[in-house]
């Protein structure tokens, strides 16, 4: 099998290879950024230059250099290399390939299995790699986005130590365009640099290729500009993916920027969401359940509101639509909380599923058959209407259940007064 790892600076017609693929780097000392786990002394860099490799999972964001360092691996270590691509390969792929590891480690020889989006594998595949990295036959290192508590299983994941790579830091991407820059004899202005760094957000392989890119669309020996950078990219890249780690921690962020009051904090999240292309109805769908859940009676507008920015977008669409959102937000941020609605309805179901299921009460049973009315139902209800308070002296829970308190309101807003006349409503009931 061809390995990955061919040197791209060998190729004859180097034109044809991308810039992000001739930068690449092979050695530790060419490696731009993770400091945290290749700095001096660091244990990732000590069992690299050691040859003492774990079978690991690495995890971070896209052009953060996980495909760069396995191949470092390949470089610095006696092993044998094996390349494996989630998005190509089968179960009948992955015993091909696992067949030749073991002719490899009975010859004496360790072989590194490097796989590409590991967490495209579905569980039977991953399953497949078990007895070989348990045995020791293969060295396991995958590369993903997507965080490995949820898509890696458990049996796997206890096998193999996971790196966590960061975005590359704003002076990291700046090395890095000045070495491309210099290795291509491209000149480029400093507000460009600064441009491509901001597009960017840290990660390298958009870098290089807004830079390729630009260079493209100046004329030969031209100055790269901030204009022709922005003419090529127009937009910033988001790191977002739908249904992925980053999608749940903006979200999160959201919600929380909200539920804490902050509501431009809370209004860039949502820009973050929409300008990246999420769907603005699943964002609605979590602003309805914030009004349920953290503002509840304490504002009884908010629930409307953020319905209304629902059909809001059904009806205008986007991006007009997004405003409907956006005021929605700070309304919701500026809006009075409480969870009292939430955490009522939560001890309902808990007592609901977990207490004895008692039946209903006769005296609150329909009698509408002369036989459910010889069997007492409806026996001893009294209507509320006709009593001078408006509620009747009659427990409506089961015995089991009764004077429990679901629902203990908040003094805050409008839940306020609702907290008071429950209160009255109680003490008249004598429950």
């Amino acid at each position: 099998m061809d390995s990955l790892f061919d040197d791209p600076r060998a190729v004859p017609e180097i034109e044809h290879v991308p810039l992000a693929e001739r930068m690449r780097p092979t050695t530790l000392a060419e490696f731009v950024g993770q400091k945290h786990l290749l700095g001096s002394g660091k244990a990732l860099r000590l069992a690299i230059e050691h040859d003492r490799t774990p079978s690991m999972i690495l995890w971070g964001p896209p052009g953060v250099g996980k495909t760069t360092l396995a191949q470092i691996v390949a470089h610095q270590t006696r092993s044998e290399f094996l390349s494996f691509s989630a998005v190509l390969s089968g179960i009948k792929e992955i015993r091909q390939v696992m067949a030749v590891a073991e002719r490899v480690h009975k010859s004496g020889h360790q072989t590194i299995l490097f796989i590409d989006e590991i967490h495209r594998f579905n569980k039977a595949q991953q399953d497949a790699f078990l007895p070989y990295v348990e045995k020791g036959s293969v060295t396991l290192i995958g590369a993903t986005t997507e965080n490995p508590s949820f898509e890696v299983i458990a049996a796997l994941l206890s096998r193999v130590r996971v790196f966590v790579l960061a975005a590359l830091r704003d002076e990291e991407i700046t090395e890095l365009v000045k070495r491309a820059a210099s290795s291509c004899h491209y000149s480029v202005a400093a507000d460009a640099a600064k441009a491509i760094v901001d597009l960017s957000n840290g990660d390298a392989r958009a870098a290089y290729n807004m830079l390729e890119l630009a260079a493209q669309s100046v004329e030969s020996g031209n100055e790269i500009t901030r204009e022709a950078i922005h003419e090529v990219v127009q937009r910033k890249v988001l790191r977002y993916d739908k249904g992925g780690e980053e999608h749940f921690n903006i979200i999160s962020a959201l919600h929380k920027s909200i539920r804490n009051s902050d509501a431009d904090a809370a209004l860039y999240w949502l820009a973050r969401m929409l300008e990246a292309g999420e769907d603005p109805l699943y964002v609605a769908r979590r602003l309805v359940r914030f009004a349920s859940e953290d503002v509840g009676l304490a504002d009884s507008l908010a629930l409307g509101l953020a319905l209304d920015a629902k059909d809001s977008i059904n009806f205008l669409g986007m991006p007009e639509g997004g405003l409907a959102l956006a005021e929605c937000v700070i309304y919701l941020a500026a809006a009075p909380k409480s969870n009292s609605v939430y955490t009522a309805y939560s001890a309902a179901m808990e007592a609901a599923r977990n207490s004895r299921a008692e039946p209903v009460p006769l005296h609150l049973r329909n009698a509408p058959t002369r036989l459910m009315k010889n069997l007492h139902y409806g026996e001893g209800y009294q209507y509320a209407h006709d009593t001078d308070e408006g509620v009747a002296d009659m427990a409506c829970l089961p015995d089991n259940l009764r004077r429990h308190r679901f629902y203990r309101g908040k003094d805050v807003g409008e839940e306020s007064e609702l907290v008071r006349r429950l209160e009255a409503f109680r003490r008249q009931s004598n429950k």
